[in-house]
């Protein structure tokens, strides 16, 4: 069945049907609800050319991603973030256009994608410390929301993000209240506002406990299990090794893992470990009782969310931004434990 067909069936015009399935606020509730039972019953898919062509819309989401973050195409939390943005998408009968481009050029695709009129709104990932993609989406006109957020001026602008300061310090707190003192961080690139973010949360805890930062202690690049795994097999060959370990990903706490029985020791007695983004969908973390105590916000859920808010700006575009910061969860698991008395 096709958009006219469709349309005939239920004595309403092809672009009215277009504009009820694609959200515009100007259809009526009514009306919206009664093509959305009529597809439904129907099984109709409207056909995205002919929908693009009756809303004068691409029906496209573009996701720009420079290859210094390469590395995120295959990152689980990426792609759980991509799943949950698409099933948004999906529902709304929009496509998703995920561009790579090499460093430097991500104001040109941005441009580009503006002037092309080949997509609807831009999902901002990864913000940095000196990110000005707030400032040329804003030149192009494009809706946006940014999964994170980026320290600069004005702030006016649509984002989701984790507390991730808060996060980390309580991670940072419930190890210190568990008698560890030699705790070691390990962050993503410190540029990226997330990690700089984490990074402050576990200093504030050290601090306010009167304990020194030790640059021994802290490290910061790609959240690889490799990094993971030489980075807890170096610190804990120190003399005065960590007896806990703080990590911003999932996938470089399996490194350290990996680590601490390498060295002939027992995660969770003889050193205690705390991770975040555990809620992952190809990469759980136990069933009953958690592997890893861990930081938990859903990845997929954010996905979902900046999908509705960028679908909801790019019908209201005169709205006021939609700004949401998450708790996370601290939730206990077998990777935590007193810290040790003393190690043979």
């Amino acid at each position: 069945m096709n958009l006219r067909e469709f349309s005939e069936l239920l004595g309403l015009s092809p672009t009215t049907v277009s504009r009820a399935l694609g959200g515009y606020p100007e259809v009526k509730e009514e009306t919206r609800r009664k093509v959305a039972e009529a597809a439904r019953t129907h099984g109709y898919r409207p056909n995205r050319r002919a929908a693009s062509l009756a809303t004068g819309r691409a029906m496209a989401i573009g996701h720009v991603i420079p290859t210094s973050l390469n590395h995120e195409m295959v990152n689980p939390v990426f792609a759980d973030f991509l799943a949950g943005a698409g099933e948004i998408y999906s529902d709304a009968n929009y496509d998703l256009i995920l561009s790579v481009v090499n460093d430097g050029n991500e104001v040109r695709a941005y441009r580009q994608m503006a002037r092309a009129g080949s997509v609807d709104g831009i999902i901002v990932h990864g913000p940095r410390d000196d990110d000005a993609r707030v400032a040329l989406l804003r030149e192009t006109a494009l809706p946006f929301v940014v999964h994170g957020r980026v320290p600069v001026a004005p702030t006016d602008y649509n984002f989701v993000d984790v507390d991730n300061r808060r996060a980390f310090q309580r991670a940072t707190d419930l190890l210190l209240d568990l008698g560890h003192r030699r705790i070691a961080l390990l962050n993503g690139h410190e540029t990226m506002d997330f990690a700089r973010r984490r990074r402050d949360g576990y200093l504030s805890a050290m601090v306010a406990r009167g304990l020194p930062d030790c640059a021994e202690l802290r490290f910061d690049g790609e959240m690889s299990e490799q990094n993971g795994y030489r980075t807890a097999c170096g610190m804990l060959a120190q003399q005065d090794a960590p007896t806990a370990f703080l990590v911003s990903s999932m996938i470089m706490a399996i490194g350290v893992r990996r680590a601490i029985h390498d060295a002939g020791l027992v995660m969770g007695q003889d050193v205690s470990v705390v991770t975040h983004d555990d809620m992952l969908s190809y990469l759980g973390n136990g069933d009953d009782v958690p592997i890893f105590t861990a930081t938990r916000s859903s990845v997929r859920a954010a996905g979902r969310r900046c999908a509705e808010i960028l679908l909801d700006r790019i019908s209201r575009p005169s709205q006021d931004p939609v700004q949401e910061v998450w708790e996370s969860d601290l939730i206990l698991g077998a990777s935590t434990g007193p810290a040790p008395r003393s190690r043979t």
